[in-house]
């Protein structure tokens, strides 16, 4: 209630004769929260609340200008005020790319058309953005913080969701499965990164799309943006939809002469070996969010997630090793908990 007070108060002092209401905007999986102003005359803003000791600010300002260089449509920041945490924003609206598509208004063809649409305009904005990358501007996606998110699987996915204790052999196993994908990821090319680029951090506006959620931007591998968006943990779409996705967009990238594989299947292939080291790690934090923050809401993407690592794993020989590992520990899978556990 305290940061409440001092932000309402921080807005009376931006808008001391203006009449607002605050509500709820929306509410992401770490200690940010957003809420909506709303003006007698129907204008609305939005207002971040991201507590300093638990974030930073600057980052999202840094990439929010990086990334509206580039061309594409962010919030824009209308005032700040750094040591209390808070953003005055401009409004993106209230539909995401994920409600749009859930949207039960609409029929299945009409469903098709808004997909094609949503993910050609979110394929584009990537297209502007990787074009201007360069090194030196964000923090670099490198070996530490890739193996850091890794561990986060046996940490909290195997540790608490599955109750699994890993004995010495399937530790060494784990690890050394752990070097191969390091190994594809810090081998491919590497342009900025926005880390959760997907269907409710895209916002159907005009220009489409509107992208939020991007303060933890980073400089790492060219396929992570298109593994968020297209292997989506909270959307299922079908794999021969997500090929022609990911050839049509690997087509431009190479008109742009952008640094992708000459031959789509290594392409392909980087693209999947990148998305087991996502998927992992989204097994891990979607854990974390339950047991550690109470964030139930999370458990019932973790089998789309954990089907899109096992069907990368059946397809790549070296991955195979996982697949039997994943079977060993789900076999005896406990009963689901919910909730805290200390």
């Amino acid at each position: 209630m305290e940061r409440y007070r001092l932000l309402e108060n921080w807005l009376v002092a931006q808008f001391p004769d203006r009449q607002f209401t605050l509500s709820p905007a929306s509410a992401d999986a770490s200690f940010r929260r957003y809420f909506r102003i709303k003006f007698d005359d129907g204008r609305t803003l939005i207002v971040m609340d991201a507590p300093p000791q638990q974030e930073d600010c600057s980052s999202f300002l840094q990439v929010a200008s990086l990334f509206s260089a580039a061309g594409v449509h962010v919030p824009e920041i209308l005032a700040q005020n750094l040591p209390r945490g808070f953003l005055l924003l401009s409004d993106l609206g209230n539909t995401t790319f994920l409600q749009a598509l859930n949207s039960n208004s609409i029929d299945s063809v009409a469903r098709d058309a808004d997909a094609s649409r949503l993910y050609s305009d979110a394929t584009n904005a990537l297209l502007k953005i990787q074009p201007v990358s360069r090194p030196g501007l964000l923090p670099d996606y490198d070996e530490a913080l890739l193996l850091r998110e890794l561990n986060l699987f046996p940490d909290w996915y195997l540790a608490y969701h599955l109750q699994v204790t890993l004995v010495t052999s399937q530790k060494a196993q784990l690890d050394a499965i752990f070097r191969l994908i390091l190994e594809n990821n810090l081998a491919q090319p590497r342009v900025f990164v926005h880390r959760d680029y997907h269907s409710r951090n895209l916002m159907v506006t005009s220009p489409s799309p509107g992208i939020l959620d991007f303060q933890d931007a980073v400089y790492g591998p060219i396929t992570y943006d298109l593994v968020s968006l297209f292997k989506d943990a909270y959307i299922r779409w079908d794999e021969e939809r997500i090929l022609d996705w990911l050839i049509r967009y690997w087509e431009q990238a190479r008109k742009l002469q952008l640094p992708v594989a000459a031959s789509f299947a290594d392409f392909y292939r980087d693209f999947e070996w990148m998305g087991v080291q996502r998927h992992l790690k989204v097994l891990g934090i979607f854990s974390r969010l339950n047991y550690r923050d109470g964030k139930s809401g999370y458990l019932k993407d973790i089998p789309l997630v954990a089907d899109y690592l096992r069907k990368a794993c059946e397809r790549y020989r070296e991955l195979n090793p996982l697949l039997t590992l994943l079977d060993q520990w789900e076999i005896n899978k406990p009963e689901l908990k919910v909730g805290y556990t200390f």
